[in-house]
Parts: structure tokens; C-alpha cells; sequence
């Protein structure tokens, strides 16, 4: 397994979102499948099948949570703001060959932002932005296996 490296933020949140699962969630699940198991036939009782779905989806998540809080690792966001691409920062860049800029963080899909595209530190071009400060070109591999360059045009924000 990979470590997962979130901001203290969305570290917080999930160990909330964790918890609120398997306390309250687990006994309001339990409760729905008991109510439905008091209507009757199990083999045709779509509130009994909708809520052991429910359960099932649930306990997914616990368990994908409970995986990626083991290997967490704490990154700061304010190294970002030193001007350097790191894990947990915005960055905005220009792909070779484009006039647009585009915006994206650097990191687990969990610290997804409203507006923003995620990059995971472990991709291509994860990769090749780490470490790297504004206004560098950086290259990396595409998955098609063709090179491809980008311009750094700002960090943060």
C-alpha cells in the first residue's frame, strides 16, 4: 500500500466523517433494516433490499476510510505558499501548445476543492510538478506514452 498524504483539514474531516459512520450510521442502518424486516416477506420487500444495500455501501466506506486514515500522511499546506508545488496545493499551468491556463490540486481525491481538478501526487504529472516552483517547464510521460510539457504559471490560491 501507498501512503495517502492529506491536508490536517481533510484529515480532520474524515476522521469526522469515520466516526459519524460507525456510530450514528451503523444504528441508523440497523434501525431501517429492522423496520423493514417488520413489513414481511424478505424475498420481496424492497425497503429491506434498499437498506442492506445501504449497509453494504456504508461499511465500503468505512473500510476505504478506515485503509487510507492507516497510511495517511500529514502534508502542510503552507509550503505552497513558499512557492514550490507540493502535495495540498493549488496549481495553475499551461500545457505546451495551449493559451488557456488550467487549476488543479495536488493531492487525494478527497481534498477535491469546488472549481478545482485533482492531480494525484503519484501521477505523471504529479510527479513532474512536485518540487518545482512557478514560471519552470516540466515534462512527463503520458499514459498514450507520448511526452508532454507544461508550464507552471502559479502556485497557490
Amino acid at each position: 500500500m501507498t501512503e495517502t498524504q492529506l491536508t490536517a483539514a481533510t484529515h480532520a474531516r474524515l476522521v469526522a466523517e469515520l466516526e459519524d459512520l460507525t456510530t450514528r450510521g451503523r444504528v441508523e442502518i440497523a434501525r431501517q433494516i429492522e423496520a423493514a424486516r417488520m413489513l414481511g416477506d424478505l424475498s420481496e420487500n424492497g425497503d429491506y433490499h434498499a437498506a442492506k444495500d445501504s449497509q453494504g455501501k456504508m461499511e465500503s466506506r468505512i473500510r476505504q476510510l478506515q485503509a487510507m486514515l492507516g497510511d495517511a500522511v500529514i502534508v502542510d499546506e503552507a509550503v505552497g505558499q513558499q512557492g514550490v508545488v507540493n502535495p495540498g496545493v493549488v496549481v495553475e499551468i499551461r500545457f505546451e501548445g495551449d493559451e488557456d491556463t488550467e487549476r488543479y490540486l495536488v493531492g487525494s481525491i478527497e481534498e477535491r476543492r469546488e472549481g478545482v481538478a485533482v492531480i494525484s501526487p503519484g501521477s505523471p504529472l504529479g510527479k513532474a510538478l512536485i518540487g518545482h516552483t512557478a514560471g519552470d517547464r516540466v515534462e512527463y510521460e503520458a499514459p498514450s506514452g507520448s511526452t508532454l510539457a507544461a508550464e507552471i504559471v502559479s502556485i497557490g490560491g
